[in-house]
């Protein structure tokens, strides 16, 4: 159904010309949009009748493809759209803005990778298991998208829906075991890091090293990234992002966010609550450092824009640039330490 040279999948092929459905008001600003559809695959002959909630965007260009297919269309997309073949409709779109059309208009080029609609789909998996949170993010931050992504059909749940959230946590899996893997490489290297919990990573590293040492044939032995994988998968799975840290998920009762909000469900941390700056579990590594330091500027700037009468406001926005210059300092002096320093960065 997604083959390479494949036309549309039956599902939007199958997109009658009225299938716009009245939007539903749920309250100020939620609207919920849907769309007609014949489901084909899996189906008796002929397909069933079905309704897709999709996002504002898909909504309103299913009624500028009804009026681009003409009065007598009985269906948005008349012909098909061939992917992969050379003479295909998506084919010479690519070539246009690629020539000195798409140039003169300034619009940027299309790469010659093939194109389908299931790499689509495992490209937004990967884009979203890359976001801070995860899935868990994007639930909460894509919210309509995240509706269409990974609900799926609104009567009938299960199936593309299902696919697309085990990519996503594969890629999630494969995402936080390179984290971990070059946060280890860092350390051999002396980019030690810094936070609260960076004296117990540092002595998971040393342990790491001391079991590598202990396999190895000779001392000067370069092991190969699968055989560090496969020692740093088990701390791997414990790894959370947060924008500004990362959080080493291992044990519930250490977790600050968990007792600040006296959560009920343990399984995850809570990352919109997160304190890096004392959660005995949070590290804070090179790549945080621009973070912090645009959180000190930017408090600075906003100190000088309040007036003298908002004391209480001037002394938090203090507060937090002071916090925020204490973790670039602590991740320069972390960067700074020699190959096996212990690093007791508890702020």
């Amino acid at each position: 159904m997604h083959g390479r040279d494949n036309p549309l999948p039956p599902v939007l092929c199958e997109l009658p010309e009225d299938c716009q459905q009245p939007p539903e008001q749920f309250g100020p600003g939620r609207v919920r949009h849907r769309l007609k559809i014949k489901l084909i695959k899996g189906q008796k002959h002929g397909g069933v009748w079905d309704e897709w909630v999709v996002v504002a965007e898909a909504y309103e260009a299913a009624g500028v493809a009804r009026h681009l297919a003409g009065p007598d269309a009985a269906h948005l997309f008349p012909q098909t759209l061939n992917f992969g073949g050379r003479d295909g409709r998506y084919a010479r779109f690519r070539e246009w803005v690629n020539g000195e059309d798409g140039a003169r208009l300034g619009l940027a080029p299309i790469p010659p990778d093939p194109l389908n609609l299931r790499v689509l789909r495992r490209t937004l998996a990967l884009e979203i298991a890359h976001r801070p949170g995860g899935l868990l993010a994007a639930k909460i931050q894509l919210k309509h998208l995240s509706v269409v992504t990974t609900e799926g059909y609104a009567n009938r749940p299960g199936g593309a829906q299902a696919k697309f959230l085990a990519e996503a946590s594969a890629s999630e899996h494969n995402r936080n075991l390179t984290l971990t893997l070059q946060a280890f490489r860092d350390f051999q290297e002396g980019r030690q890091p810094a936070g609260p919990g960076a004296r117990d990573l540092v002595s998971f590293f040393k342990s790491v090293e001391s079991e590598l040492l202990k396999n190895a044939a000779a001392p000067q032995i370069k092991h190969s990234d699968q055989e560090v994988i496969n020692l740093l998968s088990q701390r791997a799975g414990t790894l959370h992002l947060g924008i500004a840290n990362y959080c080493w998920f291992i044990d519930p009762d250490k977790a600050l966010c968990l007792k600040l909000a006296q959560a009920q469900d343990r399984r995850r941390p809570l990352a919109g609550m997160c304190d890096s700056a004392r959660c005995p579990q949070a590290t804070h590594h090179p790549c945080h450092r621009p973070v912090w330091a645009s959180a000190a500027a930017n408090s600075r700037v906003f100190i000088g824009k309040i007036g003298r009468s908002q004391k209480t406001e001037k002394s938090r926005l203090k507060g937090e640039a002071e916090r925020a210059d204490q973790i670039v300092a602590a991740i320069d002096a972390a960067l700074a330490t020699a190959t096996g320093g212990v690093h007791g960065q508890d702020q």
